[in-house]
């Protein structure tokens, strides 16, 4: 059962995804192609960059879209809120939906 590259290119799931560490009570907000679990993976990884300054983050939050371009659009929607009362609200309604 061969699938052409393209229909894959289009059938592919990109995400906004919000990790939380208890460590620094701090969010990450991120746009990937990778699944979020994928991603988390990556952040936990020894690296530099902000994620780098704890190794507790955990998945709390993601939306799933068609393109990469519409995730990023949402993260840059999600940081301009600079609010953590606001994403945490938030998440919070999405836990109990």
């Amino acid at each position: 059962d061969y699938i052409p590259l393209v229909i894959c290119f289009y059938l592919m799931q990109h995400y906004t995804y919000i990790l939380h560490s208890q460590f620094l009570n701090k969010f990450y907000i991120g746009a990937t192609s990778l699944t979020p679990d994928e991603r988390l993976l990556k952040h936990l990884q020894n690296h530099k960059g902000y994620t780098a300054n704890a190794k507790d983050w955990t998945i709390v939050y993601f939306e799933t879209f068609e393109s990469l371009n519409e995730a990023r659009k949402r993260e840059l929607q999600l940081k301009k809120w600079k609010s953590h009362q606001r994403i945490s609200q938030l998440i919070n309604r999405s836990s109990t939906q």
